[in-house]
């Protein structure tokens, strides 16, 4: 992990120090090895990392974390869960078994282990983020628990040393009616059971499959899981609630605390940054000041939202107009074009007035003038979807930011009308959606409607993955993934990702 000096000696004391003494110390900080795919997560890291590494791996574990409560909040199966999230793993945090034989698998391990304690710094300063964190790491566990080498599992869950009581032979014939019913089977002296503290097992008690006696719950092997993983939580919600006291007193760092507070902010909706690959779609010709109309079609409810507001009013205030040319520069509208959109779009105002207060924001966003951010004449990416829901709100006669969370709920689903999406039952889950916050989630089960058709027929043909219909995250990728959706067979219209990052 990234090295701490947790000494209160005076800081200007402390830098006088011979490095050389430090040196030759004896070492604090060695490589871990790690025997299973399972972990626990006791032993935080011990070995020093870099910060490209520190802020990746949790980034990956944190858009992992945010597709399984997507599945949760979308009411998708275990089953569809696991089926969803293997491509996904896959990706930004494979984790594979002993017995696959990789050559990579102490780095894969030392990735999870890392990022799981670095998202729990992140994520331990209120309860709110603490309990969401420990909810889906939970699931994260279980998901890889079912999915685990038997012969592995069974040694991970031994070496865990759990306290759980054997049932003897006599307290099987004591209770033997009663465990029958529990388990559905004739002689139970065939069954193994345990018994333990009926608070590690909520889950089953809730579910009624233990018997409870004196505190007591007397589990079935085949329950192990439950076992297992309700241990996991509890360890994991103390843990979280020691780092919590802990944070206060840990020295600061100017390089860690803005990644971490980017990390907690990342929880409203995963950061996605911008890639020149959102700009170029195969079989869609350059965009135009003219076809903008056209293409609109497919733009994110906060772009249609603007484009409406711009043709109703033939104006746009500054929020407004930087979030939409930047989505426009975004779908590869050129700098030529997109002054001449504006310029038509403002067709109410003299042409001196636009040319002196209005074209070189244009430009500016363009990285046509100015220094600073623009000095590689790139200029500005496009807003993701996180940044939309961490700015401020929009004031009087301002039409930026993210409608799912600006707008009343009324207003939101006037809006949504407005384009076409009338489904009842649809409109009245954004409006649950929306009243937990789940905005990111809302905007992507509009999606998922309005393009259900396209999305089973790739699904169907295998043509896309559970990684090209992952969460939307970034307008720009709504939009280029709409269009793809919306022109199948038209040219190539395979994955929606990759592509080179450009720098904001």
């Amino acid at each position: 992990m990234i090295r701490h000096d947790f000494s209160r000696v005076d800081s200007k004391r402390r830098a006088n120090l011979d490095y050389k003494k430090k040196q030759f110390a004896k070492p604090e900080f060695k490589q871990q090895d790690y025997e299973y795919r399972l972990n626990f997560y006791i032993l935080p890291p011990t070995a020093e990392i870099t910060l490209e590494q520190f802020e990746t791996w949790a980034i990956n574990r944190l858009k992992v974390l945010s597709e399984l409560e997507a599945c949760s909040f979308r009411n998708r199966t275990p089953e569809e869960t696991a089926e969803y999230m293997t491509s996904i793993l896959n990706k930004y945090l494979p984790l594979r078994s002993n017995s696959s034989r990789g050559q990579n698998l102490q780095e894969e391990r030392k990735k999870d282990h890392y990022s799981h304690f670095i998202l729990r710094l992140a994520f331990s300063a209120t309860e709110d983020l603490r309990r969401r964190f420990s909810r889906l790491e939970t699931m994260l566990f279980r998901l890889r628990f079912k999915d685990d080498d038997l012969r592995e599992r069974r040694e991970f869950v031994s070496s865990l040393k759990l306290e759980w009581e054997e049932v003897g032979e006599d307290e099987k014939r004591e209770f033997g009616s009663e465990l029958a019913a529990v388990s559905g089977a004739r002689n139970e002296e065939e069954q193994e059971w345990f018994k333990v503290d009926w608070e590690r097992v909520p889950e089953l008690v809730e579910q009624r499959r233990v018997f409870l006696k004196r505190g007591k719950a007397y589990v079935m092997q085949r329950e192990q899981m439950s076992l297992v993983v309700a241990e996991f939580t509890k360890r994991l919600d103390e843990a979280l609630e020691l780092t919590a006291k802990a944070l206060p007193r840990l020295d600061e760092d100017d390089r860690l605390a803005p990644i971490l507070a980017h990390l907690s902010q990342s929880f409203t909706a995963p950061d996605a940054a911008y890639s020149s690959s959102d700009a170029a779609i195969d079989g869609l010709s350059t965009p135009t000041a003219d076809s903008i109309d056209a293409v609109s079609q497919h733009f994110p409810l906060c772009m249609q939202n603007l484009h409406m507001t711009l043709r109703a009013n033939s104006h746009l205030k500054h929020f407004g107009r930087l979030q939409y040319t930047l989505f426009l520069k975004g779908i590869g509208l050129s700098l030529d074009d997109c002054i001449i959109f504006w310029r038509r779009s403002f067709k109410l105002m003299a042409d001196d007035k636009f040319n002196k207060e209005y074209k070189y924001n244009i430009r500016h966003a363009y990285g046509d003038v100015g220094g600073d951010a623009n000095r590689r004449g790139r200029g500005y990416t496009p807003y993701s979807c996180q940044k939309l829901l961490t700015e401020p709100l929009p004031g009087p006669g301002q039409s930026h930011g993210c409608p799912y969370r600006a707008f009343t709920q009324d207003n939101l689903v006037a809006l949504l009308q407005r384009t076409g999406i009338n489904d009842r039952d649809l409109l009245k889950t954004v409006r649950e959606d929306v009243g937990k916050q789940r905005y990111h989630v809302a905007c992507n089960r509009v999606f998922e409607h309005a393009h259900k058709r396209e999305i089973k027929k790739v699904k169907d043909d295998g043509s896309w993955s559970a990684v090209d219909l992952d969460t939307i995250v970034h307008p720009n990728t709504y939009f280029k993934r709409s269009w793809l959706l919306k022109h199948l067979g038209e040219g190539n219209v395979g994955m929606v990702g990759g592509g080179e990052k450009m720098e904001e």
